[in-house]
């Protein structure tokens, strides 16, 4: 007796096995989906079958096509690793797809084959015309990204996993668009990976001020869809969750994340003194709610400001170990050739 499967889409469970008895009832029931059977090479329309005939003993059925599952992101599991320094690792279904910045690859295993795309790699721009496709990588090159996404697509069968790692240290978080409105708003260089699907755009700060003295410039990424996105920030993370009207003050360079509910603006630090003096900056960014925003204890551009400070080279000032001995110190210590 044949065993038979059917499908009605991305966001239904697969039906099956069946018996012939019990699929002519299904099919009857809903005949707007597909179904398969050992020995189809592919599933076909429930319409386009005249009948089911009787077949050998059940084997498992292929993925259903990517085709098939509609318009919303892939449904991916993942895994993040470690405290300090993470990464996130992500367990594909076959058939299924993650993208990811280029250079974010840490590891991946053979049945996931890497394919480089033009534009955001989303389902929209790979599917659409030569325009859609030009938009999406415009987009990217107006926020600073590079024209190409990487596409890793699970290509086996069983489960296979894909890795990927943040450029320095820091904090992955692992955000579902879906439990956040659809949509985030994000630093420039924080997406680190999502799920196929997801769509990554462009959000422009519509205040002059905010633009030029926010520290994220008029334009911040803008998250769309309804799947995972892996989001870095430099070192710990903190959420706080802002009712209407309240307001919070951050410096500019630690903004993460937020929804597109809060409004974000800035304000001066204080008097000339504290502008000159206070080594915050003239101005702190000021977030009023309601939504959550995320927010990171080291920035990227603290970090690099830090450590171009500390280089001996390009006049910086060497002030690692604060001895007196100085260049003699390196020349004993084995840091300095002569």
């Amino acid at each position: 007796m044949a065993q038979w499967y059917f499908s009605y889409g991305k966001n239904t469970d697969r039906i099956g096995p069946l018996d012939d008895e019990a699929a002519r009832e299904q099919a009857r029931s809903r005949p707007d989906g597909y179904c398969w059977k050992e020995g189809y090479a592919e599933w076909k329309p429930i319409r386009s079958v005249a009948e089911l005939g009787a077949g050998a003993p059940a084997m498992a059925p292929p993925p259903v096509p990517a085709m098939l599952r509609g318009t919303g992101a892939d449904e991916i599991d993942y895994r993040i690793v470690g405290s300090d320094m993470q990464f996130v690792e992500v367990e594909l279904d076959p058939g299924e797809s993650a993208i990811a910045e280029a250079g974010a690859l840490m590891y991946k295993e053979a049945a996931v084959q890497m394919d480089t795309v033009f534009g955001d790699g989303s389902t929209s721009s790979q599917g659409g015309g030569l325009m859609d496709k030009l938009l999406s990588a415009g987009k990217r090159v107006i926020t600073g990204e590079s024209l190409f996404t990487t596409v890793f697509t699970h290509t086996g069968q069983g489960k296979a996993k894909v890795a990927f790692a943040a450029p320095y240290p820091g904090t992955v978080m692992a955000m579902k668009l879906s439990e956040h409105g659809g949509r985030l708003i994000c630093q420039k260089d924080s997406f680190l990976a999502g799920a196929r699907g997801v769509s990554l755009g462009i959000f422009f700060q519509r205040k002059i001020l905010t633009g030029l003295f926010g520290g994220e410039g008029f334009i911040m990424q803008k998250l769309e869809g309804d799947g995972w996105v892996f989001v870095h920030a430099g070192g710990t993370v903190v959420q706080r969750e802002l009712k209407a009207g309240e307001r919070l003050d951050v410096d500019t360079g630690c903004v993460v994340a937020f929804h597109d509910t809060v409004s974000m603006d800035v304000k001066p630090v204080g008097g000339i003194k504290s502008m000159l003096f206070g080594g915050e900056g003239m101005f702190l960014a000021t977030l009023t709610g309601p939504g959550t925003v995320w927010l990171q204890s080291l920035p990227f551009s603290r970090m690099a400001g830090r450590m171009l400070a500390a280089a001996p080279q390009g006049g910086g000032q060497r002030r690692g170990e604060g001895s007196i001995l100085g260049g003699l110190g390196d020349l004993i210590g084995g840091d300095r050739n002569f």
